[in-house]
């Protein structure tokens, strides 16, 4: 399975000034099998430390910051000799030793030639007196469940994957009808690396959703490790809401939804926890478009996005027969489906922090709202090929200055005010332009 993310990972490998590295993101991602796969191919060994339940170690980092003694425990712990600039040292769980993660501040001041490599979730939130985030000595890199072009590539499609990625006009619309039905398959599958891999070994769906359910499983295992029953109740809550919010016309969030008498401030911390664990993407109202968007983003208004659209399928328990072919009473949802899909690649396969707009006192609403390359783009989702686009020309007419996009089932076309573009070559940002 290749991750685009490696290419990152092999320039920091290269880079004479390059700091410990530390790959964030939920659970089972990938994140560990991405360094051990870095370490295998690029490293002559590889010192692997899981931090765990691992009591030798977190002892070792309790007793300070001493580097050869650091060394020395690792190599113990390891049976591996390390060597600068022929082995790599591999942090796992760094989030269950605060002070592991402290220490990589040390390992740059001190050691600067080692290869040092991080791997860790909800890093925000684990850090106790007497600790700290190694600001400005860290390079961190951030790793998303696999994108509808990485699951092409892990599929046995890779050579469409680079048909849309080359803008070939004329070619993506001959082959719409072999990327369409493989995008389906992707809301199913997901980009979980677990359930894809399942899915291509057996070449069922019903394996990637057993796996989704294993991990929607251990994820609520993870909650009541980390959180209080209270905390637990309530993110449980936040998580198991998200699918009714998506699943309405207006897609805000609204705390009510959650449980009758729900109050905001009792569940905002429920919605922080969940974004910092990577579990959920919050997409938050812009007033307007202007530049940065981040300036004129309201922090009471927001929808909320899971991490993954295969989790989202689980969750609400939609069967596959449906996903894939759709039926007559699956039509709000689809559109909720097409929306996680276009906000998880804008994440993941774009590097973008998607906004959306709404009017005051209308209906009127722009699905998505990003900057790139000095631009704003208002985008507007279509789950099918119904290309009405009153809000989006509206919002066109009141903002000229921004660069309207559709993202559709239709195949590519440029319209005076507006692009279309297929759903599945949506990370092709060339023919966004």
């Amino acid at each position: 399975m290749q991750r685009d993310l490696m290419r990152e990972l092999e320039k920091w490998g290269s880079s004479p000034r390059r700091k410990p590295v530390i790959v964030n993101g939920a659970r089972q991602v990938g994140k560990t099998w991405l360094l051990k796969e870095l370490g295998r191919t690029r490293f002559k060994n590889v010192a692997y430390v899981n931090f765990d339940n691992n009591t030798p170690m977190k002892e070792l980092f309790e007793a300070g910051y001493d580097i050869p003694r650091l060394l020395v425990g690792i190599q113990a712990e390891t049976g591996e000799r390390i060597i600068e600039g022929e082995t790599l040292v591999i942090f796992d769980e760094i989030q269950e030793c605060p002070k592991a993660l402290t220490s990589l501040k040390y390992f740059h001041e001190g050691m600067p030639g080692l290869h040092l490599a991080a791997a860790g979730s909800l890093l925000g939130l684990t850090i106790h007196t007497g600790t700290g985030y190694p600001v400005g000595n860290v390079t961190t890199l951030d790793l998303y469940p696999l994108s509808f072009g990485e699951f092409l590539d892990a599929t046995g499609s890779g050579a469409l994957r680079d048909l849309v990625a080359s803008g070939d006009v004329p070619g993506i619309s001959a082959f719409a009808s072999k990327l369409a039905p493989l995008l389906r398959q992707y809301y199913f599958v997901g980009g979980m690396p677990e359930a894809v891999e399942a899915f291509a070994r057996e070449g069922a769906l019903s394996a990637a959703r057993e796996v989704q359910r294993q991990i929607l499983s251990d994820y609520q295992l993870d909650m009541s490790k980390h959180l209080s029953p209270l905390e637990v109740e309530r993110v449980l809550a936040v998580w198991g809401s998200i699918p009714r919010h998506l699943g309405r016309e207006n897609k805000k969030f609204v705390f009510g939804q959650i449980r009758d008498g729900a109050r905001a401030r009792d569940y905002r911390s429920a919605i922080t926890w969940l974004a910092q664990a990577g579990l959920a993407i919050p997409v938050r109202r812009i007033a307007k478009p202007g530049i940065p968007l981040a300036a004129y983003a309201e922090e009471a208004a927001f929808k909320l996005f899971l991490v993954d659209v295969g989790l989202l399928g689980a969750l609400s328990d939609l069967p596959e027969r449906v996903v894939l072919e759709g039926s007559t009473i699956f039509t709000e949802f689809k559109g909720a489906l097409t929306e996680q899909y276009v906000c998880q690649q804008l994440v993941s396969a774009c590097g973008l922090t998607p906004y959306y707009w709404s009017a005051e006192n209308t209906a009127s609403e722009v699905d998505f709202v990003v900057q790139y390359d000095g631009e704003v783009y208002p985008i507007e989702v279509k789950a099918e090929e119904n290309l009405r686009s009153r809000s989006l020309r509206a919002f066109a007419e009141r903002y000229p200055a921004t660069r309207p996009l559709r993202f559709s089932m239709s195949k590519p076309r440029v319209e005076s005010w507006m692009r279309n573009i297929p759903l599945y070559a949506l990370q092709n940002m060339d023919l966004w332009r």
